[in-house]
């Protein structure tokens, strides 16, 4: 498929131009893979018009066109291909059962170094609000955070919608910034923003009155008006309550998926203040100013967790109040710096 036959919304420039320039820094010299959908292919026209107008190699690749969908595993010409590049992106939606494939695929940027922008569930939407931000700006204020975060031990986070949750660190966890400045180190998600590692240990209530991730976003969109109540015991779930009866359940299904998927492997401060307020897409929504926590995979071979899982579904609420070692450094949703 030829992408300049795909027409795409002038909107999307500004949005694009940062990814490609100011996150990956992509050189004219060097070769991106971009991994995309039918779905999305107005957004990877943008793109692609941003690597063009460098000169550098573009290889395209549409999901629908190498396998059926939802995906059992990433087609592997897609796999060998991408093993040949410094720079990727990923620009698609997520379905129900794909996150193995995503795995498959940072597992060889992860091996090969690459400069990845991981940019699951993009939308016009997103590329006009999110990816938009002064990413240096979003960088300097991660930095901050960061280096406050790297000696604590304890984390306190409460909100007006009823968070109420006491996170502990241990020193051999590695905090992670993802600020939207993609490095070979660690590839980040798309826009960024955020800055996370994987708990010790969690104990609390998370009140998510805003998204849930994975597929289950788009299905149910912003939580606002029917709240999912999480309590956490020991780093693991230990009840769950929900107006939204088929939320509750499809949530407490993927939760159980195996040993692991109930137990808190993230938790991450967002750092993008260019988002304003939730939108119903987990990809913008995790960068709000705020706390999210997610259950299943811990991004071990990033945080230095010691346990694994096949799941990993982020939760995201509004209007935190956050103390770093009994420092504050958030209120009503605002920094403190």
């Amino acid at each position: 498929m030829v992408l300049d036959e795909i027409g795409f919304s002038p909107e999307l420039i500004p949005g694009a131009y940062n990814a490609i320039h100011t996150c990956l820094r992509l050189r004219p010299e060097e070769r991106l893979t971009l991994i995309t959908d039918r779905a999305t292919l107005e957004v990877a026209a943008a793109l692609a018009r941003e690597v063009e107008e460098l000169d550098a190699e573009l290889s395209l690749f549409v999901l629908e066109d190498y396998a059926p969908r939802p995906l059992a595993g990433m087609p592997r010409p897609i796999l060998e291909d991408l093993a040949r590049s410094q720079v990727s992106i990923f620009a698609a939606q997520a379905q129900m059962g794909e996150l193995g494939s995503r795995m498959a695929m940072t597992a060889v940027i992860d091996r090969q170094g690459i400069r990845h922008g991981h940019m699951v569930n993009i939308s016009r939407q997103v590329m006009t609000e999110g990816m938009r931000a002064d990413f240096l700006e979003v960088d300097r204020l991660s930095s901050w955070l960061i280096a406050k975060a790297r000696p604590a031990r304890e984390i306190r986070v409460t909100s007006s919608g009823g968070t109420d949750i006491l996170a502990t660190f241990a020193p051999h966890l590695k905090w992670i910034k993802t600020s939207g400045i993609i490095t070979a180190e660690k590839w980040g998600n798309l826009p960024g923003g955020e800055i996370f590692t994987a708990p010790d240990n969690v104990d609390g209530r998370f009140v998510v009155d805003g998204v849930v991730g994975d597929y289950l976003c788009a299905k149910y969109g912003d939580l606002k008006a029917t709240p999912l109540t999480i309590d956490v015991r020991d780093n693991r779930i230990a009840g769950l309550a929900c107006d939204n009866r088929e939320l509750l359940e499809e949530f407490r299904r993927y939760t159980s998926t195996d040993g692991n998927s109930d137990r808190v492997g993230e938790f991450a401060i967002g750092t993008n203040v260019a988002v304003e307020d939730v939108c119903g897409n987990i990809l913008q929504d995790e960068k709000i100013p705020g706390v999210h926590i997610a259950f299943g995979h811990p991004y071990a071979e990033h945080t230095g967790q010691t346990w694994a899982s096949t799941t990993h579904i982020d939760c995201v609420g509004r209007d935190f109040d956050i103390w770093i070692d009994g420092e504050q450094v958030m209120q009503g949703g605002q920094f403190l710096c």
